[in-house]
């Protein structure tokens, strides 16, 4: 396995230049071919920014919908509720998806769907029973993996076959970038509107970009259907769990997401407490946020420009334990410089850890699955983190720096797991094709 494995792999995949017009082949055609492919990667990085700055403000404009009008906070809770939690279905509707024959179809259907379905739940707020909005905002929610781990299944036939390791690599870097837009802009993008015009508005924006990402994704280039017509090979959701059970290093990669994804949800949570034993005012805990934002945005750009190199299985565990010790830098810092700091060192580095576990997925996933997998990695880190969200905030109560303690020691505890398990269990794993 590592880089002997990707070696002979390379092997396989290679084959000779494909001829161009009038019979030319060689340096022309591999030309024409990284043209093409960079036009593809340009496209996608758009699409994919649409929506997940849809999907990642859509949750703070329901929320500022409810609370501007009078509404209590329960109320704003459980609409909230309504459009993150069904991203947990994203398993049961992923399987469409590897199914299709083209596949783009189905996830631009999912976007018109998502901005169609958010324009109403908005517009009914107020209007309608509240169930009415809930249900059309849980329609939207339901759509929300194939906005997310749906979209960066297309990326590996986008970019090319495996044997171009460092382009994939440079690649995923991008698409940690596209997360790292939504999850940032998105909210950022809702707050401005909310405050100039209102938060119906800010929704509406968010839709009208879902919707611009449906003509993104139908523009990026085709890729034909890994089934060859054998729609029975397919496997259905609880088969595709348990493939990535029994397959080790798609198994690490689930459960290393998950607990690094509990993990950090903690520092939002956190930040505001810390300013107290800080001694600074509570309101720069904005400072430490958009510090974990901004480096949440700055490690993707370091991927495009050094993309990760070696086995995906161990960049894992490796990179996690960078996380480990961005953590351990939040909990020990003295001042509130250094706490800055390592907020944002934090979210650098967790930023090159999803980039891995992308890597992981690409690459480990069997093609006939791989949309299912790329979707089922994306609602468990979705479930993982909103654990770690509330685990904090029960924690907090306690002593400010616990819930980075039980984090790091959480994460610890797992690469220390996968480490054994790779060490005494890893005999035969290969790279699935």
């Amino acid at each position: 396995m590592g880089e002997q494995h990707i070696s002979s792999t390379r092997r396989v995949w290679e084959v000779p230049p494909s001829l161009g017009k009038g019979g030319k082949s060689g340096r022309d055609g591999g030309d024409a071919r990284d043209s093409r492919r960079g036009n593809g990667l340009a496209r996608y990085v758009v699409a994919a920014a649409l929506a997940r700055t849809a999907d990642g403000g859509a949750v703070v404009a329901v929320v500022l919908l409810v609370t501007s009008s009078g509404g209590s906070g329960t109320l704003a809770g459980v609409l909230g509720a309504c459009i993150t939690a069904p991203h947990l279905l994203g398993p049961f509707v992923a399987r469409p998806l590897d199914l299709a024959r083209d596949g783009r179809k189905i996830i631009a259907a999912a976007c018109l769907l998502y901005a169609t379905a958010l324009t109403a739940g908005v517009l009914t707020y107020g209007h309608a029973p509240a169930v009415v909005t809930g249900l059309s905002l849980a329609a939207a929610g339901t759509c929300g993996p194939l906005l997310t781990g749906g979209i960066s299944s297309r990326l590996p036939a986008i970019v090319g076959p495996l044997p171009r390791l460092r382009t994939q690599r440079r690649a995923q870097g991008w698409d940690v970038a596209t997360y790292g837009i939504g999850g940032t802009v998105g909210p950022s993008l809702v707050a401005a509107l909310s405050g100039w015009v209102s938060p119906t508005a800010a929704a509406l924006a968010l839709a009208v970009g879902a919707g611009a990402a449906a003509g993104g994704v139908l523009l990026l280039p085709f890729t034909a259907p890994t089934h060859e017509g054998d729609r029975s090979a397919i496997l259905k959701p609880g088969a595709t769990l348990a493939l990535i059970a029994r397959t080790g290093p798609l198994r690490r990669t689930v459960y290393l997401t998950m607990i690094v994804a509990l993990s950090v949800a903690a520092l939002p949570i956190t930040a505001v407490h810390m300013t107290r034993i800080l001694g600074v005012e509570p309101a720069t805990a904005a400072v430490l946020t958009a510090a974990y934002g901004l480096g949440n945005l700055t490690g993707p750009i370091a991927v495009m420009v050094f993309p990760l190199t070696g086995d995906p299985d161990r960049l894992m565990r490796r990179l996690a334990l960078g996380v480990v010790a961005g953590l351990l830098t939040v909990t020990a810092s003295p001042s509130f410089t250094v706490t800055v700091s390592a907020y944002a060192l934090t979210g650098i580095l967790n930023a090159f850890f999803f980039a891995s576990t992308l890597a992981a997925r690409t690459e480990y996933a069997p093609s006939g699955a791989r949309g299912q997998v790329f979707i089922w990695v994306a609602a468990l880190k979705i479930t993982s983190g909103s654990a770690g969200t509330a685990l904090a905030g029960s924690l907090t109560g306690v002593t400010v720096q616990l819930p980075l303690v039980v984090g790091l020691l959480a994460v610890s505890a797992a690469v220390v797991a996968a480490t054994v398990e790779t060490r005494f269990g890893g005999v035969g794993e290969k790279r699935r094709p």
